[in-house]
């Protein structure tokens, strides 16, 4: 059985910090490429990063240069390291892998107020 599990979101300052992490069961992690969404309020899910099975990386022109995906391939964990947050960025935040199918997190929540 395939889970994932997001955690780190809450209630931050713009121009402040959160690192997102998704811990993941039921796969051979180090095979798949892993990616972060997000959807806000209103607005349809989106996609905010993802990392390939071999390291490399693509973000989404919003957040190039503030988030960095990266991965921990003996903790089965990707992580979403979020700097200079703006208010734009609030939004319910999803981790997802394909393998045969898609699975999804339950989503973690990124509220940025000041």
């Amino acid at each position: 059985q395939v889970q994932l599990v997001e955690s780190g979101g809450g209630l931050v300052q713009p121009g402040g910090s959160l690192r997102l992490s998704c811990a993941v069961s039921g796969i051979i992690f180090s095979r798949y490429a892993m990616g972060w969404y997000r959807q806000a309020p209103g607005k349809q899910r989106e996609l905010v990063a993802v990392i390939t099975s071999g390291g490399s990386t693509n973000n989404a022109d919003s957040v190039k240069g503030r988030f960095t995906i990266s991965r921990d391939n003996a903790k089965n964990t990707v992580y979403l390291q979020m700097n200079s947050l703006k208010p734009e960025d609030t939004a319910v935040y999803y981790c997802s892998v394909r393998t045969g199918q898609v699975y999804w997190g339950q989503g973690t929540r990124v509220t940025v107020s000041s």
